[in-house]
C-alpha cells in the first residue's frame, strides 16, 4: 500500500465516523454492552465450567465485548496491553514480535488458548500472538496465577483464553475500518440459529503500511493478513456438539541483521467438541483439535513449522447439590520442523561465525487430572491434582487448593496455593546453535496468593491481591548455552477499582511486581516494577465516548548498561448507533503519538519502539 494519510483526510474520516455523513464501513454489534456488568459475568477458564466471576477463588480479569468491539483493527497485543498485570513487549507495531510477561513470569510461562485449544507453539513454547486474529471474540479471560492442574505445561504465570462467540440469532453484517499508515480492515459474516442448530461464517482482511520499529530507522515495516472461519453446532438439552475451523495467513516485514526482510505466516485451528448429559448429574465432554503455526522467510531458506494435536476427555459428576468432581485426561502430540541458515555477524567488536539450526522432532505427552469443588452461597473451594506423563521427561505431579469465603454480600476473601511446571520447548532442547541443551530439566513453580473483594457502594467495588511465585530450574542463558538456574522469585500485588452509574463508568488498576533472579539478587529484564491503567467514559445502546490510559515504570534491558524507560499512552473511542442496522465509530490509539522505547536493540542507544499513533474510523451495517 502506498497512499499516505494527510491530517485533513484523517480529520475528515473521523468526522464521517462521528456521524456528519452516514456512508460506508461497519462493526458487528449494533449495541454497545455495558462495560461494567461485571459481577454476573460468567467465566470458564478457572474451572473448565461456567462460573460467576465473583465466586472464582482466584484473580481473573475480563476483556469484555464492549472493548473488543471498539476497533476491529486493534491487534491482540494491543488489547492485552491494557491489563495492568501484563507487561506486553512488542518490537514495533503490526506483525512485530510480541512477548507477554504476566505477573513478571517469563514470556513462555503464560498459556494462550482459544476455546480450549492451546496456541503456544512446540518450537518456542510461547504463542505468536502478533499473528492471531481477534475477529468474532466474545471475551478474553486472563487467569492470573498457576493453572497447570487443569492445563498442564506452560501455565506457570497464568492462562489467557480467547472465547469465541456462538450464534444466538440469524443475521449478516459487513464491517470496515480505515486508519493512518494506509491501514484498513474489512470483515464480512453471516449467522444462522434456529432450534439449537447454528452455523457461522466469517471472512476478514487487514492491510497496513506499518510504522517504524527502531528509533534510528525511518523505514516502515508493512503487514497484511487475510483469513476465514466457519462454525457449525447443535445444542440440545441433553447433548451438544460443534466443529470450528479458522485460518489466518499473511505477510510481515521485520528486522534481521540490520536488513528489512519479509516472511509469510499461516496459522490454522480445527476444533471438534462434544458434550453429553448422561444423567441429570453426570456430564461427559470430549475434544479433538489441531493447531498449526508456520513461518517461511522469503529472503532466505529459513522456516519454522509447528503442529500440535490434542485429544481430551473429561467428565463432571455433581454427586451432591454442593459438590462436584471433574476428572479427565489430555493427550498431546507436538511436532516442530525448523531450519535457520546461519549468518556470521559482529557484536561489540567480537566476530561470531554463523551456524545452521535445524531439527525435526516430535514429543508426546499425556496428562491425567482431577478436581473437586465445594460450592455454597458462602464458601467455594477448588482442590485438584494432575499427573503429566511426558515422553521425554517422565511423570510430573502438580497440585492446587483454593478457597473463597463470603463474609456477607459485600465482602469476600480468597486464598490459593499451587504448584506448576513448564517442559522445555524444542528450541530449548534441540536448537544447539542458539544455545539449546538436551539435558535441560522442566521448570517448576510454587505460588500462593491472598485476595479481597469489597463492594464499597451499590455502584463501586474494590479488589486487592498479593502473591508470591517461586520458580526452580529456571531456564536461562549462560555463556551462550541454556541452563537451569536455582530459582527466580516473583512477589507482587494488584489493586483495582470499578465504578458505574447509569451510563457512566470508571475502572482503574495498579500492579506491582518484583521479579528477581534469587541467585544473583538482580531484577529480571523487561519487568517494570509498576503499571497502572485507567478507563472512563459514557456508554449506552445509542452512543459512547471513552478514554483509556496506560502507564508503566522503567524496566531492565537485556543489556545491563541500558534501561527501557517508562511511558504513558492514551487511547480514545467513540461510537454512535445511528439506526439498529448502522453504527459509526472512531478510535485513536496512542493519541499523543508517544514513541516510547520497548527494548534495547544494540549499538549506540538503539531501541525498538512501539507502533506509534493509529487514528481510524469505521461504520457497521447489520441485517
Amino acid at each position: 500500500m502506498s497512499i499516505q494519510f494527510q491530517p485533513t483526510a484523517l480529520v475528515g474520516a473521523i468526522a464521517l465516523a462521528m456521524g456528519f455523513s452516514t456512508s460506508v464501513f461497519a462493526t458487528e454489534s449494533q449495541e454497545q454492552p455495558a462495560v461494567n456488568a461485571a459481577l454476573d459475568t460468567l467465566v470458564v477458564t478457572a474451572t473448565r465450567s461456567e462460573e460467576k466471576i465473583e465466586n472464582v477463588p482466584a484473580r481473573i480479569s475480563i476483556i469484555e465485548p464492549a472493548k473488543l468491539e471498539q476497533s476491529p483493527i486493534a491487534s491482540l497485543p494491543h488489547l492485552l496491553f491494557e491489563d495492568a498485570s501484563i507487561n506486553l513487549v512488542q518490537t514495533g507495531g503490526y506483525g512485530q514480535q510480541a512477548s507477554i510477561f504476566l505477573r513478571g513470569t517469563e514470556s513462555d510461562h503464560t498459556l494462550i488458548m482459544r476455546d480450549g485449544v492451546r496456541l503456544n507453539t512446540p518450537s518456542q513454547g510461547s504463542a505468536s500472538i502478533q499473528f492471531i486474529d481477534t475477529t468474532d471474540l466474545k471475551q478474553i479471560e486472563v487467569l492470573k496465577g498457576p493453572a497447570s492442574v487443569l492445563y498442564g505445561t506452560d501455565a506457570i504465570g497464568g492462562v489467557i483464553q480467547l472465547v469465541s462467540k456462538t450464534p444466538e440469532k440469524s443475521g449478516a453484517f459487513l464491517t470496515g475500518e480505515v486508519g493512518e499508515n494506509s491501514t484498513y480492515k474489512s470483515i464480512i459474516g453471516a449467522d444462522f440459529a434456529e432450534d439449537g442448530f447454528y452455523t457461522q461464517i466469517r471472512g476478514q482482511r487487514l492491510e497496513s503500511d506499518g510504522d517504524v520499529i527502531l528509533n534510528n530507522d525511518k523505514r516502515k515495516y508493512s503487514y497484511d493478513q487475510k483469513g476465514y472461519s466457519a462454525k457449525v453446532g447443535l445444542e440440545k438439552e441433553r447433548f451438544a456438539t460443534s466443529l470450528d475451523y479458522s485460518q489466518n495467513s499473511g505477510n510481515g516485514a521485520y528486522k534481521l541483521n540490520g536488513n528489512l526482510v519479509s516472511q509469510d505466516f499461516q496459522n490454522e485451528i480445527i476444533n471438534l467438541k462434544g458434550k453429553v448429559q448422561i444423567t441429570s448429574n453426570l456430564e461427559l465432554n470430549a475434544r479433538l483439535s489441531q493447531f498449526k503455526d508456520d513461518l517461511d522467510q522469503l529472503d532466505k531458506p529459513d522456516f519454522i513449522h509447528n503442529s500440535a494435536q490434542e485429544a481430551e476427555l473429561y467428565s463432571k459428576w455433581q454427586f451432591t447439590p454442593t459438590q462436584n468432581l471433574l476428572a479427565g485426561l489430555t493427550h498431546k502430540k507436538m511436532k516442530a520442523d525448523i531450519f535457520s541458515q546461519g549468518e556470521s555477524f559482529e557484536w561489540d567488536g567480537i566476530f561470531y561465525p554463523g551456524e545452521d539450526v535445524f531439527y525435526d522432532k516430535e514429543i508426546k505427552s499425556t496428562g491425567y487430572f482431577a478436581q473437586h469443588q465445594y460450592q455454597t452461597d458462602k464458601v467455594q473451594t477448588q482442590v485438584g491434582v494432575r499427573v503429566e506423563d511426558n515422553q521425554r521427561f517422565g511423570s510430573h505431579t502438580v497440585g492446587q487448593a483454593a478457597i473463597r469465603y463470603h463474609f456477607n454480600p459485600f465482602t469476600s476473601v480468597y486464598s490459593n496455593i499451587g504448584s506448576s511446571f513448564r517442559a522445555p520447548s524444542m528450541n530449548d532442547l534441540y536448537a544447539l546453535s542458539w544455545g539449546g541443551n538436551p539435558e535441560l530439566k522442566p521448570e517448576e513453580g510454587f505460588a500462593y496468593e491472598l485476595g479481597l473483594d469489597q463492594k464499597l457502594t451499590e455502584n463501586s467495588t474494590l479488589g486487592l491481591s498479593i502473591y508470591r511465585n517461586e520458580i526452580d530450574n529456571l531456564i536461562t542463558s549462560k555463556a551462550g548455552k541454556l541452563v537451569n538456574v536455582n530459582k527466580s522469585e516473583f512477589t507482587g500485588g494488584e489493586l483495582s477499582y470499578k465504578w458505574n452509574a447509569d451510563d457512566l463508568f470508571l475502572t482503574a488498576s495498579y500492579a506491582y511486581v518484583q521479579a528477581k533472579d534469587a541467585e544473583l539478587k538482580e531484577d529480571l529484564q523487561k519487568r517494570p516494577r509498576q503499571k497502572v491503567t485507567l478507563s472512563t467514559g459514557i456508554q449506552n445502546a445509542i452512543y459512547g465516548v471513552s478514554a483509556s490510559v496506560v502507564g508503566s515504570s522503567k524496566s531492565k534491558s537485556w543489556d545491563s548498561r541500558y534501561q527501557n524507560p517508562g511511558y504513558a499512552t492514551i487511547d480514545l473511542n467513540a461510537y454512535w448507533n445511528i439506526t439498529p442496522s448502522v453504527k459509526v465509530f472512531t478510535n485513536i490509539e496512542n493519541i499523543g503519538d508517544v514513541q516510547y522505547e520497548t527494548e534495547y536493540f544494540g549499538g549506540d542507544s538503539i531501541y525498538y519502539i512501539n507502533g506509534g499513533r493509529l487514528a481510524s474510523a469505521g461504520v457497521t451495517f447489520k441485517y
